[in-house]
């Protein structure tokens, strides 16, 4: 009786309570990284807005305002079309149509592929062979020859074709002087002679360039691998062909691409020779067909669509160049 009095009035103990688990802010962690990704965005963005605006005005707005006005033609009114007053008309690609009858034009083009396929694998050659001689174990004063070679490279196309001029115009010239006296009759500046003279300039001034780059990419080729030539018992020769220059293609592959294009826009030493040179007309290179056209012949829209071409014709070479290279390359891999 009483046991049952006592466990009527006595309270109950409360049942333990088990602490629920604490809920993770799963948000909180999102929201941090989406602020910092907006930030690193904003971060990219402010970086990379100034390149992506030079590049659209200094090349992309060019390329598209030299195809524009390759579209369009001037017609000028009044008598015989003779008036003061012009006006753009769209023309197609009359302009493009015109540039391709034009016989000077094409005899240009011509002549800087034929210039292209002599000088170009002659200059590579001279600075591989340069390149490979400086970084050979037995080179000596290797700073001095390579920044003798390269000074070349410093030297403005103009002016280089001015010292040029004076070696190659007769009465002046020290080197007709000399081949003179030995009976040899030297022009340099005749119908036949006068593109490879251009071609002597252009090497003169670009080899050191080319070489500079190949040394960059010999100095990445690895030490061990020269070291374990040397101990198979490899010469200079052997570790030269089946070790420097297999690991240097891509660095020639370069030179070759630049090479291609700088020829294609061969201007300067054509420009500053034709007042020495009566051979040198105004079509004998696409660029400076282009630049008579538009500043002789007062007919910009026919030398925006010669520059359309002559860039087509770039890209088309340099890429299958570089499509050729690739395929070699592969092929010996």
């Amino acid at each position: 009786m009483n046991r049952e009095v006592l466990s009527r009035d006595t309270p109950s103990r409360p049942a333990a309570v088990t602490p629920r688990p604490a809920r993770r802010n799963r948000r909180g962690p999102r929201r941090r990284a989406s602020r910092a990704g907006a930030r690193n965005a904003r971060a990219t963005a402010a970086f990379t807005l100034p390149f992506f605006a030079l590049f659209g005005l200094c090349f992309l707005a060019p390329i598209g305002y030299a195809l524009h006005q390759s579209l369009f033609t001037t017609e000028r009114t009044g008598p015989l079309g003779l008036g003061g007053q012009e006006r753009e008309v769209f023309a197609g690609l009359a302009n493009y149509a015109h540039a391709l009858a034009d016989d000077r034009f094409l005899t240009g083009f011509g002549r800087v592929l034929l210039f292209g396929a002599v000088q170009i694998p002659l200059m590579i050659v001279l600075a591989t062979a340069l390149a490979l001689l400086l970084e050979s174990a037995s080179a000596r004063a290797v700073p001095f020859f390579r920044s003798a070679f390269f000074l070349p490279y410093g030297v403005p196309g103009v002016i280089a074709s001015i010292l040029w001029g004076f070696l190659y115009v007769p009465g002046i010239s020290p080197l007709v002087k000399i081949a003179g006296a030995v009976g040899w009759d030297l022009d340099f500046l005749s119908r036949g002679t006068v593109l490879w003279s251009i071609a002597n300039i252009v090497t003169w001034q670009f080899t050191g360039y080319n070489m500079l780059v190949l040394i960059a990419q010999l100095k990445a080729v690895p030490g061990e691998l020269y070291e374990a030539a040397r101990i198979d018992g490899a010469n200079a020769w052997q570790v030269a062909r089946h070790i420097k220059l297999p690991l240097i293609r891509p660095a020639l592959v370069l030179t070759g691409v630049f090479s291609i294009i700088g020829t294609l826009q061969l201007f300067a030493e054509p420009m500053v020779l034709r007042p020495l040179a009566s051979a040198i007309d105004s079509g004998f290179t696409p660029n400076l067909h282009a630049y008579s056209e538009a500043f002789v012949g007062n007919n910009q829209h026919a030398a925006a669509a010669e520059a359309v071409l002559l860039a087509l014709v770039a890209c088309v070479l340099s890429f299958g160049f570089l499509r050729l290279a690739g395929g070699r390359a592969k092929e010996h891999g």
